[in-house]
């Protein structure tokens, strides 16, 4: 069962789940300000916040004998529907950013094929299709290749900071991947490693960037709403992705909608909190 912290409105009694699933290298930490905002101005939701597979306390060992998960965007996607299965309230609503908009998007169109709650959809600065060039993710590809380069272990978080900017990670950023560091046990002097399996987060990313679930936007199951909301200065979209996008609402203006905050890069929910609040909040 993937880890989550569910978040509600002081003094209400929630009816229905909103699930927010954070980008790669993330948790669901990442979305606790906005989904407290978010419960306080629609008390009827709960807002759990799930740390996705590979991330955040989601991190599975392998036993003895046993095969290692796989990493794929439909695994991730399958791990929402156990744990929607075993939450006491049913989930109507689903947020993702980034390739966790990806595995929303997959989410709901495992949802789709059985009998299923889940009304709205919202898919934060993330493409539905696959990219094998990876353009747009440029900047994350290199977060990652600075932590294979970084030492594995450190003596302080500051250590770890100051080894990322000298691998040309930003000093926000770098602290940010820093809340990823643990303390290693049984060790004579202090130190600490990044918790995540860099290898797994590599196959995770692969799989993404190979996907295609434009089939959602474009051909949105029965009773879904389908939400796009999109970084003005983020790479994410091309030219092509947004016209085909804008298509969509154009032919399912029932069932899609199309928002572009034009400040916001490709941290969307960072760069305009209150933007992406009124996107939900819609």
């Amino acid at each position: 069962m993937l880890h989550h912290v569910s978040v509600v409105a002081s003094g209400s009694s929630a009816t229905q789940s909103i699930l927010f699933c954070h980008g790669i290298l993330g948790s669901g930490g990442n979305f606790r300000t906005l989904a407290k905002q978010f419960v306080e101005a629609r008390p009827s939701y709960a807002a759990v916040l799930v740390d996705l597979r590979r991330h955040g306390q989601s991190l599975h060992e392998t036993g003895p004998g046993e095969e290692p998960p796989v990493e794929t965007v439909a695994a991730c996607a399958e791990d929402l529907v156990r744990l929607a299965a075993a939450l006491p309230l049913p989930v109507t609503a689903i947020v993702g950013h980034s390739f966790g908009g990806k595995v929303a998007l997959a989410y709901a169109a495992l949802s789709s094929a059985s009998t299923t709650t889940l009304r709205d959809l919202f898919v934060l600065d993330s493409t539905p299709g696959a990219r094998p060039l990876k353009h747009g993710s440029e900047s994350t590809l290199d977060v990652l290749d600075a932590l294979e380069k970084a030492p594995k272990l450190v003596p302080s978080r500051e250590a770890f900071v100051a080894d990322l900017r000298a691998l040309g990670t930003s000093e926000m950023l770098a602290r940010w991947l820093a809340m990823n560091l643990v303390r290693v046990a049984d060790q004579t002097e202090e130190q600490y490693r990044f918790r995540l399996d860099l290898a797994a987060i590599r196959r995770l990313l692969d799989d993404y960037f190979h996907r295609d679930l434009w089939s959602v936007v474009e051909h949105p199951p029965a009773g879904l709403a389908v939400h796009l909301v999109i970084g003005g200065r983020s790479s994410v979209f091309d030219a092509h992705d947004r016209e085909r996008a804008e298509r969509a609402v154009v032919d399912h203006p029932d069932q899609v909608d199309l928002v572009t905050l034009p400040e916001a890069g490709h941290w969307i929910h960072v760069d305009d909190p209150q933007g992406v609040l009124n996107a939900l909040l819609r």
